[in-house]
């Protein structure tokens, strides 16, 4: 078995996009808001987490190359009982960052839910309504295709 050999692919400029949502309580979503998070700022913490998670890619799935990260880049949004999170990886190298970008949403994303955790659980300690969905690829460029 072992990894696809790329020796002979051309070094390119690739780029990924992927996005994932968090479904949290409209309360958890307000106490973020207003900066009311008692482990600090989310958001601060998951951008942490998405560029530790985007680096060791290779290292968590076996098949996947280790690439040279050129950029990363984290933005956050947030809907009334929602947080979503868009990630864009580049690097010039011989396989894509498709993976590295999907890597960086879901740890961002796992961060914020254990960050905002003691506000979602219900009075048996579960997670009822708290949900990672949606979780993909956008948008995978790579050399002249860039920007079109």
């Amino acid at each position: 078995m072992g990894m696809i050999d790329v020796s002979e692919k051309e070094m390119v400029l690739r780029t990924a996009i992927a996005e994932g949502k968090l479904t949290l309580k409209k309360e958890t979503i307000d106490a973020i808001r207003k900066g009311k998070i008692k482990k600090g700022n989310p958001f601060e913490m998951a951008e942490a987490s998405a560029l530790l998670g985007i680096k060791t890619t290779f290292m968590r799935i076996p098949h996947c190359h280790p690439i040279p990260i050129t950029s990363a880049e984290l933005k956050f949004f947030l809907e009334d009982d929602t947080v979503i999170c868009k990630c864009e990886v580049k690097a010039k190298y011989k396989t894509g960052v498709e993976m590295e970008a999907l890597n960086g949403v879901t740890s961002a994303l796992l961060t914020i839910w254990d960050m905002v955790k003691y506000l979602e659980k219900d009075d048996d300690g579960q997670y009822p309504t708290t949900v990672i969905h949606g979780v993909r690829v956008i948008k995978k460029q790579k050399g002249d295709d860039i920007g079109r």
